[in-house]
């Protein structure tokens, strides 16, 4: 018959086992969960990866589209194309569509605030491009195209000084048509802009005048 002792002995090796079993079981649930933990650490850091990657994709197709209006700009045309042109009156806000000597067209514009003029002189179209992805100049965030871009529907571009570009595009401000509110560029109604688009090609004189 066991003693008393040997009872206590037992007592306590079934309680020591069933700690040891029970701390075993921890263990091997927290290294279950620190490997979902890990893996999900490793799946966030796949899908933030992939979201740089398509960021500096877009950043790099934007500054690529940049680099060849800029290519465009700088090299000049030796001979106008066709024998239309665009006549900018910054003064009266307004640019009229020629070919020839007659005027076919007139737009209203909203132009340069002061300090920011759109640079007077000839040059020709360098640059053309239906829904414009436009990128914040100081975020460098880009919006792409629809309501909310500031480009509206199409762009124009005929200067650049090889950092900024200056053209006639589309607005989604169109209520500030007629108005000195821009960064040196001439914005036009989309349904102007649209028509005007179809109207010249890469090559046409442009001249802005006060």
């Amino acid at each position: 018959m066991p003693t008393k002792r040997q009872d206590n002995y037992i007592a306590r090796s079934v309680m020591l086992l069933c700690m040891g079993t029970a701390t075993m079981l921890w263990v091997v649930q927290w290294g279950a969960l620190g490997s979902r933990l890990d893996a999900g650490i490793a799946q966030l850091k796949r899908v933030r990866g992939i979201e740089r990657q398509r960021k500096l994709a877009a950043q790099s197709a934007d500054q690529a589209r940049k680099l060849d209006r800029q290519a465009k700009s700088a090299s000049q045309v030796s001979k106008p194309v066709g024998d239309t042109q665009l006549v900018v009156d910054l003064s009266d806000r307004i640019v009229h569509f020629h070919k020839g000597t007659q005027v076919l067209n007139s737009y209203e514009l909203a132009v340069a605030q002061e300090g920011w003029e759109t640079p007077t002189g000839s040059f020709q179209i360098a640059d053309m491009e239906r829904d414009p992805i436009w990128v914040h100049p100081i975020t460098g965030v880009a919006v792409p195209a629809g309501p909310d871009n500031p480009l509206g529907v199409a762009w124009i571009g005929f200067w650049s000084d090889g950092k900024t570009e200056i053209g006639f595009h589309g607005t989604n401000q169109e209520e500030l048509i007629g108005q000195a509110v821009s960064h040196g560029c001439l914005r036009m109604r989309n349904q102007d802009i649209e028509a005007l688009y179809a109207q010249v090609t890469e090559g046409t004189l442009v001249i802005v005048r006060q």
